[in-house]
């Protein structure tokens, strides 16, 4: 029988290759052009065998290239291995597994990454070798084979911990239940490097909490407070992760630890490193959000106060104070500039989740600390301000330089206890906001910022005042300062003053108009001055005022302070400048908020978002034509100009539309692949519907039939806010059309239904959407929805019943009424629950709705004699009765 012939590298192509990656680390090579070489070798298809050799064999060679080929090897291996040849798959595995226990740090290490790509190629069961392998170097009493073979397991558990929690075949349980006796043996080793490997591993394991682990949990408890007092600070910060991922996963294995576990975790808090006191710092708000003893932790509250306050004064390292120190003539670099994130438009009462992303928001012992104090003051209030406030008043009472960031903190403390100890500091805001005003003009830009967000924790209170003189007298003052601030020239205190207007202008609405030109004069002032980063929040305070105030904004001389600088900077940017994308956002809150007002400027934004869709559509199939990359932000931000112009100009937007081939766009827009664009697209499709349907009208079969297939419950959770403007449109589109909706009302029925039937687990705003779009075709078509009824009647009252009186909510009593006049028996069943529906009106102002939900309780009295009435009735709550008494019955 033939061996198999072991491969082997020839000495040349070890050299050339050897040599390419000596270069390819060196810091004055042409990268690019190794890089070259370096994937023609790639194209051979032993290459990687190649890689493995240099990095495990080549003894002579320098460590640096040894670990190049281990990490180009990975790189390889991460999306080919599972095509590699058999043969080269297992020299490849055969010569990873010696090096586990290699001397050099830097080849253990490395190796244990490149093993866990591969198992995350071929699991645990396509390399049965390696478990064994890994047990013997744990078992070895040798540190470079332990700690060789604890790097490559806690590199698995990071990256596929479910890999080890499952039967394997030859093995006396699962391979956690097998290797977890042995990193518990870790957690007392001599060597630090065991100790931290060991604890990471496991606690990758606690969300998922595999049975082994569950089971063993006296054992890892018992171990961690051994931990607790470990010289390694590495080692700390493991031991107070695990402490909050155990208490956030199942808090009872730790009630009976509770008391010493509040006591390590205060000490953690104060440590001398600050990712250690950080780690401890999060425990706080995991113990508040898991709903544990309030009374336990109160003991502790006076120790716990001064430590965050004492973590909420910025580290001399923050590197918010070297920003600080920018002003607004440095031009921001490009890694300065956040990804933003356009929200899609959604019609309906509650939006889906913001999308930013707050991994970009660096997390540090400050922030940490002061969202600790935030939740602490939601579960306790006021109880906490005889410990807080004199420590407070004691940072705010100094006033040399060297204490400014003493007293930031307090600034800081203030504005995180603003909601859960209102009931407590209310008294006291006048005086609170009163010492605030003067921080504004701090010498100190991290003062003055904070204090632009503290003062905005407020804004409810503060605008409240507004109705006696000196509440009105503070707020003008609130007003004027956040406006100085507003064109500070420090970066971070124009940020935070915009930001803190943002939140002002929310809250004050309309009355801001009496201010509205001093306003607008600030705003575009800040909007000529800014860096690119602050102009984007520039741009959403000008949004905001506009949603605030509305038609207020219609005047010509606050148009000519705010147009002119925003179409300046409109025509200065191409159709393809991501830079366009918060300018678009901006013109969709002016559009609605003026109205008619905006038509002077409609003809110039309809035809520039027309032909961006039409660009970017173009860039879609072909962009060296098109000349620039596809990126469906545009079409997006385009489509939601174009939606809040149809919103703004009503019926105006036929002049616009008309003759345009908006239409042929729209089909392909909510088609299109992206839900996003979807989303956006049927948005419009049900703008347009409310206005000027006519214009519809030569695609309207086909627009209902894309709108009804989004309503598919198979892919619902996917793409949720699609179905939610989907199911809007389509009830938009039937008031208007009427009977020509019929050939979609039964499978859209079909689609409702689920949604209504299983509204618990479902998005608010779609579960009301579906009661008024099933009431819409109710009403427009009866004879075609009241056979059905008797399947759907329970579910669709009790969502009717949660939505507020508005005339969406009266189309859908229409329908309601409708049905059961056709088919009164189909609701009997459901009739307690209809009745509860209709109490749901605060008042009914529509008198021919008003007069047909008469008229359908009193045929239900007629037709439920002898005592079925009165049964009925008695099974009600008394406010429903009472409701009821209104319409007669």
């Amino acid at each position: 029988m033939a061996t198999q012939v072991v491969w082997q590298p020839k000495e040349e192509g070890l050299r050339e290759i050897c040599g390419l990656l000596g270069q390819h680390i060196s810091p004055t090579s042409d990268k690019s052009r190794i890089w070259q070489q370096l994937q023609h070798y790639a194209q051979f298809p032993d290459f990687n065998n190649y890689l493995a050799f240099i990095f495990a064999r080549a003894q002579g060679t320098a460590v640096e290239i040894r670990q190049a080929a281990g990490l180009l090897l990975k790189n390889n291996l991460r999306s080919t291995f599972a095509s590699v040849d058999p043969a080269y798959q297992h020299y490849i595995k055969s010569e990873l597994l010696p090096c586990l226990g290699a001397t050099d740090k830097h080849i253990r290490c490395t190796v244990g990454t490149i093993i866990s790509v591969v198992i995350q190629q071929v699991r645990i069961l396509g390399w049965p070798d390696l478990l064994q392998a890994l047990i013997q170097c744990l078992d070895s009493n040798d540190i470079n084979h332990m700690e060789g073979a604890m790097d490559a397991l806690s590199k698995i558990c990071e990256d596929a911990p479910q890999e080890l929690d499952f039967d394997v075949p030859g093995l006396d349980g699962r391979p956690i239940d097998v290797l977890l006796p042995r990193l518990f043996k870790f957690f007392q080793s001599q060597h630090a490097s065991l100790r931290k490997l060991s604890l990471g591993s496991i606690n990758q394991f606690i969300m998922l909490m595999p049975t082994g682990l569950y089971l063993s949990m006296d054992q890892f408890l018992h171990g961690l407070f051994l931990l607790t007092r470990d010289p390694t600070a590495e080692v700390r910060k493991l031991v107070c992760s695990a402490f909050v991922q155990l208490i956030e996963v199942n808090p009872s294995f730790l009630e009976q630890h509770m008391r010493n576990l509040i006591e390590f975790m205060l000490q953690a808090n104060k440590d001398a490193d600050d990712e250690v006191a950080l780690e401890a710092c999060e425990f706080w708000s995991a113990y508040c959000e898991a709903q544990l003893n309030p009374e336990l932790l109160r003991e502790f509250l006076q120790h716990l106060i001064p430590i965050l306050l004492s973590n909420m004064a910025y580290a001399d390292d923050d590197e918010s104070l070297v920003d600080a120190e920018e002003d607004d003539s440095l031009p921001d670099r490009d890694q300065d500039m956040r990804p933003r994130f356009h929200s899609s438009r959604f019609h309906g009462s509650d939006d889906i989740e913001d999308d930013d992303d707050d991994s970009l928001i660096v997390w540090n012992l400050r922030k940490c600390s002061a969202a600790a104090l935030d939740v602490i003051s939601t579960i306790y209030g006021d109880d906490i301000l005889p410990t807080l406030m004199p420590l407070v008043e004691a940072k705010l009472s100094a006033s040399d330089d060297d204490t400014w960031k003493e007293r930031e903190a307090a600034v800081l403390a203030v504005g995180a206890i603003a909601e859960g100890c209102i009931g407590g500091l209310y008294p006291h805001l006048p005086q609170i906001v009163a010492y605030l005003i003067p921080i504004l003009d701090d010498k100190f830009p991290l003062l003055r910022s904070i204090t632009c967000w503290t003062l905005s924790r407020f804004s409810k209170f503060i605008v409240e005042g507004i109705g006696n003189e000196r509440g009105k007298e503070q707020f003008n003052k609130v007003l004027m300062g956040l406006l100085r601030r507003i064109i500070d020239t420090n970066k971070r205190v124009q940020e935070g003053a915009c930001s803190a207007f943002a939140t002002l202008e929310e809250e004050a609405a309309k009355e801001l108009a009496p201010y509205l030109e001093i306003i607008l004069q600030h705003l575009m002032w800040a909007y000529g001055r800014y860096q690119r980063r602050n102009l984007r929040i520039v741009y959403d305070a000008i949004s905001t005022l506009a949603d605030a105030v509305r038609e207020e904004l219609n005047q010509p001389k606050h148009l000519e302070i705010l147009m002119p600088p925003l179409f300046s900077k409109w025509q200065q940017l191409s159709d393809s400048d991501k830079d366009l994308f918060p300018l678009l956002e901006c013109f969709t809150s002016i559009a609605q908020a003026l109205g008619t007002g905006f038509s002077p400027f409609a003809v110039t934004v309809f035809q520039r978002c027309m032909n961006i869709i039409q660009s970017q559509q173009l860039a879609k199939v072909d962009p060296a034509s098109a000349g620039f990359q596809y990126d469906k932000e545009f079409i997006v931000c385009s489509l939601d100009l174009l939606s809040g112009l149809t919103e703004g100009l009503g019926v105006g937007i036929e002049n616009l539309v008309s003759q345009s081939n908006l239409r042929e766009l729209l089909l392909q827009c909510c088609v299109d692949a992206e839900a996003d664009v979807r989303q956006s697209a049927i948005a419009l499709l049900g703008d347009l519907a409310r206005v000027y349907p006519v214009y519809l009208r030569p695609s309207l079969s086909s627009f209902l039939n894309i709108a009804a297939k989004q309503l598919d419950t198979s892919e619902l959770k996917e793409s949720i806010a699609v179905a939610n403007n989907a199911c809007w449109a389509i009830g938009e589109l039937a008031v208007k059309v009427q009977g020509e909706v019929s050939p979609v009302v039964l499978p859209v029925i079909s689609s409702l239904v689920p949604i209504l039937h299983h509204a618990e687990g479902i998005n608010r705003s779609l579960v009301e959407n579906s009661a008024i779009t099933l009431g819409r075709l109710a009403w427009v078509c009866p004879d075609i929805v009241s056979p059905h009824v008797e399947h759907f009647m329970q579910s669709w009252c009790i969502a009717l019943s949660m939505i507020r009186d508005d005339i969406e909510k009266e189309d859908a009593f229409r329908g309601l009424c409708a049905v059961v006049r056709l088919n009164p028996s189909g609701a009997l069943n459901s009739i307690v629950y209809m009745c509860r529906a209709i109490a749901s009106w605060h008042v009914i102002r529509n008198e021919d709705l008003r007069n047909e939900v008469c008229q359908v309780l009193l045929a239900y009295k007629q037709l439920l004699r002898d005592g079925g009435w009165e049964q009925c009735l008695s099974s009600l709550e008394p406010q429903v009765k009472d409701k009821l008494l209104r319409y007669l019955v």
